[in-house]
């Protein structure tokens, strides 16, 4: 069965994003696994503010892959992308039956607290860049309740990167 992975930038002190969004402080110098991670998924997640904003970056990288933007909008119109507006356990259920690669939930933050409430994340992968932002936007907001993971691997890279992989125990 396919899973469905988070895969993100974080800072030391658990942000994702600066205080107006920005995410310059990423390391960028290197691959740092994502190539692999890529060959390994044909679907993308996102929710409407974080395919906005990767919209307005230009970066044409990811349209080679089924793109699924989760939103209860009903006004949305993006080339090539399927809007899932509701039923979403239902929808991910299938998803991860059909063949395929992995699926990248590749966020927002919002969305994120709806995937981690319904146990929908099946792997985390977190790529720690050693910066404390001070402010920002949290990686995690608002659960209701405790989630226990299990460490299965950690990549440690020269710059002080550390690329920490967990399932859910």
């Amino acid at each position: 069965m396919r899973k469905i992975i988070l895969q993100l930038a974080v800072s030391l002190d658990g942000f994702i994003e600066g205080t107006n969004g920005e995410y310059d402080w990423c390391f960028t110098d290197q691959d740092y696994g994502m190539q692999d991670f890529l060959a390994n998924i044909d679907t993308i997640l996102y929710g409407r503010k974080s395919y906005e904003l990767l919209l307005k970056t230009g970066d044409t990288s990811f349209q080679k892959f089924r793109t699924i933007v989760c939103s209860k909008c009903k006004d949305l119109s993006f080339n090539d992308v399927e809007i899932w507006p509701d039923d979403l356990s239902a929808r991910l259920s299938n998803l991860k039956q059909t063949p395929g690669k992995d699926i990248w939930f590749f966020g927002g933050a919002e969305l994120l607290t709806a995937f981690l409430e319904n146990d929908w994340v099946d792997e985390f992968r977190l790529a720690v860049h050693p910066v404390v932002l001070g402010a920002g936007k949290p990686l995690f907001q608002d659960l209701s309740k405790r989630k226990y993971l299990r460490l299965t691997h950690v990549q440690r890279y020269p710059t002080g990167l550390v690329m920490l992989h967990y399932e859910k125990s």
